[in-house]
């Protein structure tokens, strides 16, 4: 990615856009939760989805770990354990309001 966006093409950027988009809905779904906003439409199942998106990515390193010949880079480890921390974030968040939701 780093060399398409220094080669000046487009689609870094959009992809990079569109990840911001997605984790700031995320955010604001998680704020709603936390009741900071006014309730969002099909919040649980959302919030739901949004942690296992977070526990799935986070797990995705662990195979890739196994595998011979599999490059587990710096960006996996980190970008794995910061998903993981997300995730049981999230996890923690919804069983704590989960009733109230």
């Amino acid at each position: 990615m780093a060399k398409a966006a220094e080669a000046g093409q487009w689609y870094p950027a959009f992809v990079t856009t569109a990840i911001a988009i997605v984790l700031a809905l995320w955010s604001a779904y998680a704020l709603a939760g936390a009741g900071v906003f006014r309730a969002l439409p099909l919040q649980r199942p959302v919030l739901l989805t949004i942690a296992l998106v977070y526990l799935l990515r986070g797990l995705a390193l662990f195979p890739a770990l196994l595998i011979p010949r599999t490059a587990a880079t710096p960006f996996w480890l980190w970008s794995s354990s910061i998903c993981l921390i997300f995730a049981a974030a999230h996890l923690v968040g919804l069983t704590q309001v989960w009733s109230k939701l």
